[in-house]
């Protein structure tokens, strides 16, 4: 039974919401362990200042234990706020059974170019299909994953491009890349219609990080590792071919 238009947008409102909470649990992470290394270290060399001072200053004995105070209650707000803000998304629980990949593949095809694709003229393509392959994994995340590949495409597509996804099915792993000629000024321009949010989109047009994905497609990287898998992006150079590729073994690892 084909969706209806309201089941369709208020599952496509749910893969942005997921979307942008997964981002949102990238960023905390980031800021959780970026602030600790140097809050580490000023908390060390306080104590070694400690000991240099001598302790008839008064006044640099309060400056040092002002110094240490403040360290520890801004450690004390990573571990109250942010971590316990990434506790709903730090491990990621999936739900394996045994799916019919063709069938997730065309519901995730047809969101995209209903949500996002026809609105900016962009053609989805799909090349490997039908595979007749059955995946045991957790179908709708592995659906999210590739529905969000798809869309960051689209995104980062100039109007009237084309995507194309190619898919690769054995019995060990199913394999997909999106492939698409990079115009990450397309993330930004407000003339053309988005899905994503624009913190998310304007992120994904600065230098990508080694081996790091942009923060709107951390869902993706969760996705795949959950599953024992491997996700990847290429850079976006304006006018250049560039793809995502997510892999995940077609058994439980």
């Amino acid at each position: 039974m084909a969706p209806t238009p309201h089941s369709r947008s208020e599952r496509i409102a749910r893969l942005c919401a997921e979307t942008a909470l997964f981002m949102r649990d990238h960023v905390l992470s980031r800021v959780s362990h970026d602030l600790r290394s140097p809050l580490n270290a000023i908390h060390s060399w306080a104590y070694v200042l400690e000991r240099k001072i001598e302790t008839v200053d008064a006044a640099a004995q309060r400056a040092l234990g002002g110094i240490r105070t403040g360290v520890e209650q801004q450690v004390q707000l990573l571990e109250t706020l942010v971590d316990k803000t990434r506790a709903e998304t730090r491990k990621l629980h999936v739900e394996r059974a045994p799916f019919a990949l063709d069938a997730l593949i065309g519901e995730a095809v047809d969101d995209v170019r209903v949500a996002l694709a026809d609105a900016r003229a962009v053609t989805l393509t799909v090349h490997g299909t039908p595979t007749g392959a059955t995946l045991d994994g957790d179908r709708e995340r592995i659906a999210q994953a590739l529905w969000l590949m798809l869309t960051f495409a689209v995104e980062a597509s100039a109007q009237g491009a084309a995507v194309t996804l190619d898919v690769n099915a054995t019995a060990a792993a199913a394999g997909f890349a999106v492939a698409w000629t990079a115009a990450p000024q397309a993330l930004t321009d407000e003339g053309v219609p988005h899905l994503l949010e624009p913190f998310a989109r304007a992120q994904a047009r600065e230098p990508l990080e080694a081996g790091r994905a942009a923060w709107v497609l951390s869902l993706c990287q969760r996705v795949a590792e959950a599953h024992g898998g491997r996700f990847e992006q290429q850079p976006l150079v304006e006018g250049t071919a560039t793809a995502l590729a997510l892999s995940v073994p077609a058994t439980a690892v």
